[in-house]
Protein backbone atom coordinates (compact mmCIF):
# COMPACT_ATOMS: atom_id res chain seq x y z
CA UNK A 1 0.00 0.00 0.00
CA UNK A 2 1.18 3.47 -0.56
CA UNK A 3 2.49 5.19 2.40
CA UNK A 4 1.56 9.10 2.20
CA UNK A 5 4.79 11.38 3.45
CA UNK A 6 5.01 12.53 6.86
CA UNK A 7 4.14 16.44 7.22
CA UNK A 8 7.69 17.11 7.46
CA UNK A 9 8.68 15.41 4.53
CA UNK A 10 5.83 17.20 2.23
CA UNK A 11 7.43 19.59 -0.61
CA UNK A 12 6.31 23.31 0.26
CA UNK A 13 3.65 24.52 -2.02
CA UNK A 14 2.21 27.72 -2.75
CA UNK A 15 -0.49 28.29 0.45
CA UNK A 16 -4.03 28.14 -0.82
CA UNK A 17 -6.80 31.12 -0.07
CA UNK A 18 -9.53 30.00 2.26
CA UNK A 19 -12.34 29.47 -0.50
CA UNK A 20 -9.54 26.82 -2.36
CA UNK A 21 -9.28 25.00 0.77
CA UNK A 22 -12.63 24.88 2.07
CA UNK A 23 -13.42 23.39 -1.80
CA UNK A 24 -10.68 21.01 -1.47
CA UNK A 25 -11.22 19.54 1.04
CA UNK A 26 -15.30 19.30 0.38
CA UNK A 27 -14.10 17.50 -2.63
CA UNK A 28 -11.72 15.30 -1.30
CA UNK A 29 -13.97 13.66 1.71
CA UNK A 30 -17.23 13.46 -1.44
CA UNK A 31 -14.63 10.87 -2.85
CA UNK A 32 -13.84 9.78 0.63
CA UNK A 33 -17.92 9.28 1.40
CA UNK A 34 -18.06 7.46 -1.75
CA UNK A 35 -16.06 5.00 -1.53
CA UNK A 36 -16.49 4.43 2.09
CA UNK A 37 -20.59 3.97 1.36
CA UNK A 38 -20.26 1.79 -2.03
CA UNK A 39 -17.27 -1.13 -0.49
CA UNK A 40 -13.82 0.05 0.04
CA UNK A 41 -11.82 -1.33 3.24
CA UNK A 42 -10.95 1.81 5.63
CA UNK A 43 -6.90 2.00 4.01
CA UNK A 44 -8.29 3.10 0.23
CA UNK A 45 -10.95 5.50 1.62
CA UNK A 46 -7.78 7.24 3.71
CA UNK A 47 -4.94 6.83 0.88
CA UNK A 48 -7.84 8.29 -1.56
CA UNK A 49 -8.70 11.45 0.36
CA UNK A 50 -4.94 12.25 1.00
CA UNK A 51 -4.08 11.48 -2.66
CA UNK A 52 -6.85 13.83 -3.94
CA UNK A 53 -6.53 16.35 -1.64
CA UNK A 54 -3.03 16.95 -1.47
CA UNK A 55 -2.94 16.37 -5.57
CA UNK A 56 -5.62 19.64 -5.61
CA UNK A 57 -3.03 21.71 -3.49
CA UNK A 58 -3.10 21.38 -0.03
CA UNK A 59 -0.13 20.66 2.44
CA UNK A 60 -1.45 17.59 4.34
CA UNK A 61 -4.29 16.02 5.21
CA UNK A 62 -5.21 14.43 8.85
CA UNK A 63 -7.76 11.85 8.24
CA UNK A 64 -10.08 9.62 10.56
CA UNK A 65 -12.35 7.11 9.35
CA UNK A 66 -15.36 5.62 11.15
CA UNK A 67 -18.23 3.70 10.50
CA UNK A 68 -20.67 6.31 9.61
CA UNK A 69 -18.78 8.66 8.87
CA UNK A 70 -15.59 10.97 7.76
CA UNK A 71 -13.51 13.56 9.73
CA UNK A 72 -10.49 15.32 7.94
CA UNK A 73 -8.15 18.16 8.74
CA UNK A 74 -6.60 20.06 5.87
CA UNK A 75 -3.64 22.05 5.85
CA UNK A 76 -1.86 24.47 3.16
CA UNK A 77 0.91 26.96 5.11
CA UNK A 78 -0.60 28.74 7.80
CA UNK A 79 -4.39 28.10 7.07
CA UNK A 80 -6.68 24.62 7.81
CA UNK A 81 -9.94 23.73 7.72
CA UNK A 82 -11.71 20.61 9.80
CA UNK A 83 -14.90 19.04 8.29
CA UNK A 84 -17.33 16.00 8.97
CA UNK A 85 -18.74 14.13 6.26
CA UNK A 86 -21.40 11.80 7.22
CA UNK A 87 -22.39 8.33 5.29
CA UNK A 88 -25.88 8.29 4.54
CA UNK A 89 -26.04 4.57 3.04
CA UNK A 90 -23.85 1.65 2.88
CA UNK A 91 -24.03 -0.71 0.08
CA UNK A 92 -21.30 -2.47 -2.78
CA UNK A 93 -21.06 -1.04 -5.75
CA UNK A 94 -17.47 -1.67 -7.60
CA UNK A 95 -18.08 0.45 -10.62
CA UNK A 96 -18.34 3.25 -8.83
CA UNK A 97 -15.42 2.74 -6.69
CA UNK A 98 -13.33 1.69 -10.27
CA UNK A 99 -14.63 5.41 -11.35
CA UNK A 100 -13.20 6.94 -8.08
CA UNK A 101 -9.81 5.42 -8.35
CA UNK A 102 -9.62 6.67 -12.44
CA UNK A 103 -10.64 10.01 -11.16
CA UNK A 104 -8.38 10.34 -8.54
CA UNK A 105 -5.35 9.31 -10.43
CA UNK A 106 -6.40 11.84 -13.13
CA UNK A 107 -5.91 14.23 -10.60
CA UNK A 108 -2.49 13.12 -9.41
CA UNK A 109 -1.22 13.26 -12.92
CA UNK A 110 -2.49 17.09 -12.97
CA UNK A 111 -5.71 16.53 -15.77
CA UNK A 112 -8.36 17.29 -13.68
CA UNK A 113 -8.56 20.48 -12.13
CA UNK A 114 -11.15 21.41 -9.08
CA UNK A 115 -13.60 22.02 -11.04
CA UNK A 116 -13.57 19.06 -13.49
CA UNK A 117 -13.39 16.58 -10.39
CA UNK A 118 -16.85 18.36 -9.24
CA UNK A 119 -18.17 17.33 -12.68
CA UNK A 120 -17.37 14.21 -12.13
CA UNK A 121 -17.59 13.14 -8.93
CA UNK A 122 -21.38 14.31 -9.21
CA UNK A 123 -21.22 12.61 -12.31
CA UNK A 124 -20.30 9.09 -10.50
CA UNK A 125 -22.67 10.08 -7.48
CA UNK A 126 -26.02 9.94 -9.96
CA UNK A 127 -24.81 7.19 -12.29
CA UNK A 128 -26.60 4.71 -10.12
CA UNK A 129 -26.45 0.85 -10.78
CA UNK A 130 -24.45 -0.18 -13.51
CA UNK A 131 -26.57 -3.12 -14.64
CA UNK A 132 -29.91 -3.81 -15.47
CA UNK A 133 -32.15 -4.34 -12.69
CA UNK A 134 -33.34 -7.46 -14.47
CA UNK A 135 -29.68 -8.50 -15.59
CA UNK A 136 -28.73 -8.62 -11.36
CA UNK A 137 -31.98 -10.58 -11.08
CA UNK A 138 -30.88 -13.10 -13.21
CA UNK A 139 -27.63 -13.24 -12.71
CA UNK A 140 -28.22 -13.83 -8.69
CA UNK A 141 -30.84 -15.73 -9.56
CA UNK A 142 -28.09 -18.51 -11.96
CA UNK A 143 -25.30 -17.89 -9.41
CA UNK A 144 -27.95 -19.29 -6.24
CA UNK A 145 -28.77 -22.24 -8.67
CA UNK A 146 -25.31 -23.37 -9.67
CA UNK A 147 -24.69 -23.09 -5.69
CA UNK A 148 -27.16 -25.29 -5.21
CA UNK A 149 -25.84 -28.07 -8.10
CA UNK A 150 -22.48 -27.50 -6.06
CA UNK A 151 -24.32 -28.90 -2.74
CA UNK A 152 -25.21 -31.55 -4.89
CA UNK A 153 -28.56 -30.43 -5.72
CA UNK A 154 -30.01 -31.85 -8.80
CA UNK A 155 -31.54 -29.99 -11.75
CA UNK A 156 -35.45 -29.79 -10.37
CA UNK A 157 -33.49 -28.42 -7.10
CA UNK A 158 -31.85 -26.12 -9.71
CA UNK A 159 -34.82 -25.02 -10.94
CA UNK A 160 -36.74 -24.48 -7.83
CA UNK A 161 -33.58 -22.53 -6.52
CA UNK A 162 -32.98 -19.97 -9.60
CA UNK A 163 -37.00 -19.14 -8.85
CA UNK A 164 -36.89 -18.77 -5.55
CA UNK A 165 -33.32 -16.40 -5.59
CA UNK A 166 -34.93 -14.56 -8.64
CA UNK A 167 -38.03 -13.63 -7.15
CA UNK A 168 -36.44 -12.94 -3.49
CA UNK A 169 -33.83 -10.25 -5.03
CA UNK A 170 -36.85 -9.03 -6.92
CA UNK A 171 -38.48 -8.23 -3.50
CA UNK A 172 -34.95 -7.06 -2.34
CA UNK A 173 -34.92 -4.25 -4.83
CA UNK A 174 -38.05 -3.08 -4.28
CA UNK A 175 -37.36 -2.70 -0.44
CA UNK A 176 -33.96 -0.77 -1.34
CA UNK A 177 -36.08 1.53 -3.55
CA UNK A 178 -38.09 2.44 -0.63
CA UNK A 179 -34.94 2.44 1.72
CA UNK A 180 -36.23 0.13 4.06
CA UNK A 181 -34.10 -0.87 7.31
CA UNK A 182 -31.61 -3.21 6.56
CA UNK A 183 -32.49 -6.05 8.68
CA UNK A 184 -36.13 -5.63 7.72
CA UNK A 185 -34.79 -6.05 4.04
CA UNK A 186 -32.57 -9.07 4.92
CA UNK A 187 -35.13 -10.95 6.91
CA UNK A 188 -37.90 -10.48 4.57
CA UNK A 189 -35.99 -11.04 1.60
CA UNK A 190 -34.37 -14.56 3.95
CA UNK A 191 -38.16 -15.29 4.42
CA UNK A 192 -39.32 -14.70 0.98
CA UNK A 193 -36.41 -16.71 -0.28
CA UNK A 194 -37.26 -19.92 1.51
CA UNK A 195 -41.31 -19.37 0.84
CA UNK A 196 -41.11 -19.64 -2.91
CA UNK A 197 -38.13 -22.29 -2.25
CA UNK A 198 -40.05 -24.37 -0.16
CA UNK A 199 -42.37 -25.39 -3.29
CA UNK A 200 -40.05 -28.33 -4.36
CA UNK A 201 -40.82 -29.86 -0.67
CA UNK A 202 -44.36 -28.96 -0.74
CA UNK A 203 -44.96 -30.62 -3.95
CA UNK A 204 -42.06 -33.20 -3.42
CA UNK A 205 -40.39 -32.63 -6.93
CA UNK A 206 -36.70 -33.78 -7.28
CA UNK A 207 -34.70 -35.68 -5.20
CA UNK A 208 -33.00 -32.91 -3.36
CA UNK A 209 -35.06 -30.05 -2.42
CA UNK A 210 -33.62 -29.43 1.06
CA UNK A 211 -30.37 -28.22 -1.18
CA UNK A 212 -32.32 -25.72 -2.87
CA UNK A 213 -33.88 -24.08 0.71
CA UNK A 214 -30.02 -23.78 1.76
CA UNK A 215 -28.98 -22.29 -2.01
CA UNK A 216 -31.91 -19.65 -2.24
CA UNK A 217 -30.33 -17.43 0.59
CA UNK A 218 -26.85 -16.81 -0.70
CA UNK A 219 -27.62 -14.07 -2.63
CA UNK A 220 -27.71 -12.06 1.42
CA UNK A 221 -24.54 -13.41 1.79
CA UNK A 222 -22.08 -10.41 3.90
CA UNK A 223 -19.00 -11.42 1.62
CA UNK A 224 -17.89 -7.91 1.31
CA UNK A 225 -18.61 -6.01 4.77
CA UNK A 226 -16.80 -9.80 6.28
CA UNK A 227 -13.56 -9.26 3.81
CA UNK A 228 -13.44 -5.44 4.72
CA UNK A 229 -13.68 -6.06 8.08
CA UNK A 230 -10.70 -8.36 8.26
CA UNK A 231 -8.90 -6.19 6.30
CA UNK A 232 -9.16 -2.80 8.41
CA UNK A 233 -8.87 -5.08 11.22
CA UNK A 234 -5.33 -6.68 10.16
CA UNK A 235 -4.20 -2.80 8.50
CA UNK A 236 -4.83 -1.52 12.11
CA UNK A 237 -8.58 0.20 11.74
CA UNK A 238 -10.17 -1.29 14.83
CA UNK A 239 -13.32 0.42 14.63
CA UNK A 240 -14.51 0.36 11.28
CA UNK A 241 -13.43 -3.14 11.15
CA UNK A 242 -15.13 -4.52 14.40
CA UNK A 243 -17.78 -2.25 13.00
CA UNK A 244 -18.51 -4.16 9.94
CA UNK A 245 -17.75 -7.47 11.87
CA UNK A 246 -20.78 -6.82 13.52
CA UNK A 247 -22.75 -6.15 10.85
CA UNK A 248 -21.95 -8.80 8.61
CA UNK A 249 -22.66 -10.70 12.29
CA UNK A 250 -26.17 -8.97 11.89
CA UNK A 251 -26.93 -9.88 8.75
CA UNK A 252 -25.94 -13.56 9.11
CA UNK A 253 -28.89 -13.00 12.74
CA UNK A 254 -31.19 -11.85 10.23
CA UNK A 255 -31.12 -14.56 7.39
CA UNK A 256 -31.06 -17.36 10.05
CA UNK A 257 -34.27 -15.72 11.16
CA UNK A 258 -36.13 -15.13 7.83
CA UNK A 259 -35.42 -19.38 7.36
CA UNK A 260 -36.76 -19.80 10.99
CA UNK A 261 -40.01 -18.12 10.48
CA UNK A 262 -40.67 -19.48 7.51
CA UNK A 263 -39.39 -22.70 8.30
CA UNK A 264 -42.17 -22.71 11.21
CA UNK A 265 -44.87 -21.39 9.44
CA UNK A 266 -44.64 -24.34 6.65
CA UNK A 267 -43.46 -27.20 9.58
CA UNK A 268 -40.71 -27.83 7.45
CA UNK A 269 -38.44 -28.90 10.40
CA UNK A 270 -34.64 -28.59 10.24
CA UNK A 271 -32.44 -29.11 7.69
Amino acid sequence: MHVPLSPHEVLQKPPLPHEELTDVIKLSMWAGQLLLQYGADTARVEETIHRIGTALGCDWLDIIILPEGIIATTVSGVEFRTKVRRVVRMGVNFSILDKINQLSHLIVQGKADRHLTREELRRISDMGNSYNRWVVVGMVGLGCAALCRLLGGDFIAFFVTLFASSGAMFIRQEMHKRHLNMMIIVVTTSFVAQMLASVGILLKLGTTPRIALAASVLLLVPGVPLVNSAQDIFQGFFTTGISRAINGVLITLGIAVGVVFASSILRLGGF
